[in-house]
């Protein structure tokens, strides 16, 4: 089973998670860009982040065979600070990089003034950019913010084709759906959706646009989630072909559509034991 977890943060995951991750099939990667976990100060915190995101990251995944890209945005949540939003006036400089697959994720958390601005200007950016977006639902009141969403993505010059919508569930799919837009679920151990309930969808709305993710960060959650479905998938009595397209073959479609997806780990020599990256790695002591 090859596995491409489409919105994974990896930054918050151990060595341990990349070496799992491999055993359990995951060959790709993409990380979108998340908030701190406490108050960003100022502009030059994301830009930091977002060097990590294509150079330190990359080459970690690449020792562990797994191939690494990133969408970058300034999200949601940290889009209500306004220490924060200057960002936007740097991400023209970042949406040129090679392993800049979509901007994202962008969207709502509390369907703010602010967040309309964001959402608004970051599709204006992938549209100019070339890139598809990766597009958060809030984790309240999902059908309305579904719909708020919408009506912004439908407003801006970004094809519906060129989006894809996460965290959806049993409420929102079908809108979704009907939206022409690509779809995404989030599978975590007790929160958004589960194996199972994720499984029935597929069987409900079947695979062509939809994409299963782990977005495991630091909270509780699981990176082999993608894993788990597939399985499931399989003991549900879907066919090879069927998991293959869900978690490998509908990733690769939709952030090819960048034209920058390149499937091979970024670095031939990562997997040496000295391999260093800009002179660090995860060596330590003796190692």
């Amino acid at each position: 089973m090859r596995i491409f977890d489409p919105h994974i943060h990896m930054t918050s995951r151990t060595t341990d998670d990349y070496e799992a991750m491999h055993a359990a099939g995951v060959r790709a990667v993409v990380e979108p860009s998340f908030w701190l976990g406490q108050p960003r100060t100022s502009p030059a915190s994301f830009l930091d982040y977002f060097d990590s995101l294509l150079g330190w990251e990359p080459f970690r995944a690449a020792q562990h065979g797994i191939a690494h890209h990133c969408a970058l945005a300034l999200n949601p949540k940290e889009a209500n600070d306004p220490r924060c939003v200057p960002v936007l006036d740097e991400l023209p400089r970042y949406l040129v990089k090679d392993q800049v697959v979509a901007v994202g994720e962008i969207g709502y958390d509390s369907m703010t003034p602010a967040e309309d601005v964001a959402l608004a200007r970051q599709l204006q950016l992938a549209a100019d950019h070339g890139l598809p977006a990766l597009v958060h639902t809030p984790h309240r009141d999902k059908l309305a913010g579904l719909r708020r969403t919408l009506d912004v993505v439908r407003e801006s010059a970004l094809p519906e084709d060129r989006v894809l919508i996460d965290h959806l569930n049993e409420t929102t799919v079908k809108e979704a759906a009907d939206s022409g837009c690509w779809l995404g679920f989030s599978v975590y151990p007790d929160t958004k959706m589960d194996e199972r309930r994720t499984v029935e969808l597929l069987r409900a709305h079947g695979t062509d646009r939809l994409l299963v993710n782990s977005a495991a960060d630091w909270g509780r959650s699981d990176p082999l989630k993608t894993r788990g479905v597939g399985d499931l998938m399989l003991g549900e009595g879907f066919t090879e072909d069927d998991v293959d397209r869900v978690l490998w073959r509908n990733p690769v479609a939709f952030y090819g559509l960048s034209g920058r997806l390149n499937l091979e780990p970024a670095s031939a020599d990562a997997t040496d034991p000295g391999a260093t990256h800009q002179g660090n790695s995860v060596l330590r002591g003796g190692e």
